[in-house]
């Protein structure tokens, strides 16, 4: 089995920082890319910003500048550091990791979900 575990986010001002750690860990030989997702109240989740193995970053348009996605692959953990936030950035945040599971009689490649953290940004 494969487990994601979200630490980091939390109530901030207009214009403060956060940052975000996801760690994956479990039955894991390699990972194709892992990246942030975030779920407003009524809305859908959308893309904050991916980092692919041995691929360049990508990210939202509304997050550029601002957002910064990072990895420590001897970690098997995702970042991502938030600065000058904007009520607008206020969500729950979700980590996403694309890997190749071990765990079943043969391994699969499989998407996995942490299990989110509220960023507030008040105004």
């Amino acid at each position: 089995q494969v487990q994601l575990v979200q630490s980091g986010g939390g109530l901030v001002q207009r214009g403060g920082s956060l940052r975000l750690s996801c760690a994956a860990s479990g039955s894991i030989s390699s990972i194709y890319g892992m990246g942030w997702y975030r779920q407003a109240p009524g809305k859908q989740r959308e893309l904050v910003a991916t980092l692919p193995s041995g691929s360049s970053t990508n990210y939202a348009d509304s997050v550029k500048g601002r957002f910064t996605i990072s990895r420590d692959n001897a970690k098997n953990t995702v970042y991502l550091q938030m600065n000058s936030l904007k009520p607008e950035d206020t969500a729950v945040y979700y980590c996403n990791a694309d890997l190749l599971d071990y765990s079943g009689s043969y391994s699969q490649r499989r998407d996995y979900w942490g299990q989110g953290t509220q960023v507030t940004a008040s105004s």
